[in-house]
């Protein structure tokens, strides 16, 4: 312990949250012991993260692993006991707190393990320090203090330390990870991994365009988006795959997810006075960023969640053309087949002009982000317009992949997920345990920072008739909610299209008892067809036109009995939280299984 407690430098947190110098002078890379590792609770299809305290001896502070440094804890090397040396991050301080986001770090295991060396405190600092402006905050889905939204507290912006120096003119570049509503004064450098078209909508309000980008630096990925005159004024600079620098002032605001498949809680919006830069030099900058998921793994991910997967191309399939029901527009499409290691393939589509010019060679190993999952046929994959693929990107993945298929699988026979939805579409093969309404409650499912799964055999005894439904697109795939902006005008501000009529889909609220007790869930539109025995429009119309009708389907609806696999997690509403119980898929009973469960549960009891 005496000769690791020697390489640890001491005091050196204090003198870099303590530091006013210029990044461009001497850089500190201090020694430090990592004396806690935890994982942080994120959303479903977002990357892992982890909570890391490092220490001097002398203090201690929090810590947040950028994404491109988990494998240090994956490889099993950063472990509780051992000793970094932290040699590029980002230092932040807010009131009564300290944090650093670690970019890279180099596990000293020549040091080996030891417990916490010492009695180190929390870093103190004289209070006229924590007035300071220069608000700024970090992207961590509540790392630490309250929600962004809730957040009082003013914090200090504190230079990059990087063992890469950057530009005279642009010295303090911050990490996107670093970004946030309370930031201001930053520039960052990075990579353009996407550019939409320009797009341009019109409603009672008037109308306007607007396109976005997606930008990538080795920290992490956020979603840019220009109006108006920011449209016309930096449409034409930004180029997929250039490098720019970015410079405030620019609006940082929480992310609408309906919009964009990156994994940040935030994005920014240009302003008229937002300086971008395209950047001499162009390295130093990842091309791209993927958190890919195996083929193999699909049926573990929920329908409509966006994901990045690789693999081997099996099959090209001839382009296509479908018409849609509902605008009469003809959409070309194409299907892939790939295929990887775990012994799966999967049916993946691609669309429009990327469909329609796609001339890439089978047995090319092909990396997709931002594909959306679908139930279709088993698990199925579609590439959205925000996506995009590289062909034989140059990534440790990608060779594995290769060579594991020119040794071995190009000769394999490979599993389909075709037929494979499970018991209830939505959740996938999940095997979700079964509880009684009794168990959920006092289990507290719902109750922690994770997402529980689970299913339970329940009657309805009611449905609430008040917004049962509500008016989607038209358009295939979109399903938003649109806007009569006049009679027979029924705008989607997604889709910048304007439909004579909506289609109404389910968004319905149930009570369902067992002999334990009662519970509301919340339904969609797939389970609400099932309950209701019709469409949403069909109930809309009889809602509109007979309205004893309409309540008699209500009525009917009732005392039916089914298995309901359900998710419950922690909700918030007018400032309240509370647990919501989200429907994912039903089944009406099965008789013969029920009367299986019941006798092996009657033998379990020894009473025959």
């Amino acid at each position: 312990m005496a000769n690791a407690a020697s390489h640890v430098d001491q005091g050196s947190l204090m003198r870099i949250f303590n530091s006013d110098a210029d990044p461009n002078t001497t850089e500190i890379h201090p020694v430090l012991q990592c004396v806690q590792v935890k994982p942080l609770a994120g959303q479903q299809g977002n990357p892992e993260r982890f909570r890391v305290v490092f220490s001097d001896i002398n203090n201690f502070v929090q810590s947040m692993l950028a994404t491109q440094a988990n494998h240090v804890v994956h490889e099993g090397k950063l472990r509780k006991g051992c000793f970094v040396r932290l040699t590029k991050y980002q230092a932040n301080q807010v009131k009564g707190k300290r944090i650093i986001i670690v970019l890279e770090l180099e596990v000293l295991e020549e040091l080996g393990e030891c417990e916490k060396i010492g009695e180190p405190k929390a870093l103190e600092f004289k209070e006229e320090d924590e007035s300071k402006p220069n608000p700024t905050t970090i992207a961590s889905n509540g790392f630490y203090g309250n929600k962004p939204a809730q957040q009082q507290s003013q914090q200090q912006a504190l230079p990059s330390r990087s063992n890469q120096s950057s530009s005279a003119s642009h010295a303090n570049i911050y990490p996107i990870e670093a970004l946030s509503p309370y930031a201001h004064k930053w520039t960052i450098k990075a990579r353009v991994s996407h550019k939409s078209d320009i797009k341009t909508w019109h409603n009672k309000n008037g109308e306007g365009k607007l396109f976005s980008v997606n930008l990538l630096d080795e920290s992490g990925e956020i979603r840019g988006t220009g109006f108006n005159e920011q449209c016309d004024t930096l449409y034409e600079l930004f180029q997929e795959g250039g490098v720019y620098y970015i410079t405030s002032p620019c609006r940082v605001n929480m992310a609408k997810k309906q919009f964009s498949n990156l994994p940040n809680d935030y994005e920014l919006m240009f302003e008229r006075d937002t300086v971008v830069e395209k950047a001499e030099e162009q390295n130093g900058v990842p091309q791209v960023r993927f958190n890919f998921t195996n083929i193999g793994d699909l049926q573990t991910v929920e329908k409509d969640t966006t994901i990045d997967t690789i693999g081997v191309l099996k099959e090209v399939g001839e382009t296509s053309q479908i018409v849609s029901k509902t605008t009469s527009k003809p959409y070309d499409k194409r299907e892939l087949t790939l295929v990887d290691n775990t012994g799966y393939s999967v049916r993946l589509t691609i669309w429009g002009n990327t469909a329609t010019t796609f001339d890439v060679m089978p047995e090319s190993v092909v990396a997709f982000k931002g594909v959306k999952v679908s139930d279709f046929g088993g698990r199925s994959l579609s590439l959205l317009s925000s996506g995009s693929m590289t062909i034989d990107p140059d990534i440790d993945d990608a060779h594995k992949l290769k060579g594991w298929y020119m040794a071995q699988g190009k000769n394999d026979t490979f599993a389909s997920h075709a037929g494979m939805t499970g018991t209830m579409g939505a959740a996938g093969g999940r095997s979700d345990p079964t509880k009684s309404i009794m168990q959920v409650k006092e289990e507290n499912l719902g109750m922690s920072e994770n997402t529980d799964y689970f299913s339970t055999k329940a009657t309805i005894i009611y449905v609430k008739q008040e917004n049962v439904s509500y008016a989607a697109c038209l358009s295939e795939g979109c399903n938003k909610k649109v806007i009569e902006t006049d009679p027979g005008q029924w705008r989607c501000e997604r889709c910048d299209k304007t439909h004579p009529k909506p289609e109404h889909r389910y968004i319905m609220s149930i009570n369902v008892s067992d002999h334990t007790g009662q519970l509301w869930l919340s339904c969609f539109d797939d389970v609400g067809r099932m309950i209701m025995g019709m469409s949403a429009d069909q109930l809309m119309e009889l809602k509109e036109n007979d309205d004893k009708a309409a309540g008699d389907a209500f009525q009917d609806a009732n005392c039916k009995t089914y298995m309901f696999k359900c998710r419950a997690k922690m909700d918030t509403f007018q400032d309240q939280q509370r647990v919501r119980y989200q429907v994912s898929g039903a089944n009406a009973l099965n008789y013969s299984q029920e009367c299986a469960k019941l006798s092996q549960l009657i033998k379990e009891y020894s009473m025959i």
